[in-house]
């Protein structure tokens, strides 16, 4: 599943939009907004399991996802809230 972010602030994806929505359960994430210092450095980016769960369109495809995405450590909660986290980038050891 691609899914483009229109606005982040501080981390927080607050609009986005699914571009593909195949593989559900493994979630990839493009920026196409307006960023600031602070919104993209600080951490994962996260949108909220709730939009995922909207854009994947299914409620059993999306809860039958969740123990795959945890396992991963790809589910962070912040501020009572549950999200599906999205690396900005990765360090691979050579």
């Amino acid at each position: 599943m691609r899914i483009r972010a229109l606005s982040v602030f501080e981390g927080i994806v607050y609009h986005c939009v699914v571009v593909d929505p195949s593989h559900p359960c493994r979630p990839t994430l493009e920026v196409d907004a307006r960023t600031q210092d602070g919104d993209l450095d600080a951490g994962p980016l996260l949108v909220t399991v709730a939009d995922w769960a909207r854009m994947v369109g299914d409620p059993e495809a999306a809860k039958a996802c969740l123990p795959e995405l945890r396992r991963k450590g790809r589910l962070e909660e912040r501020m009572g809230v549950l999200h599906v986290t999205f690396p900005t980038f990765v360090v691979s050891a050579g």
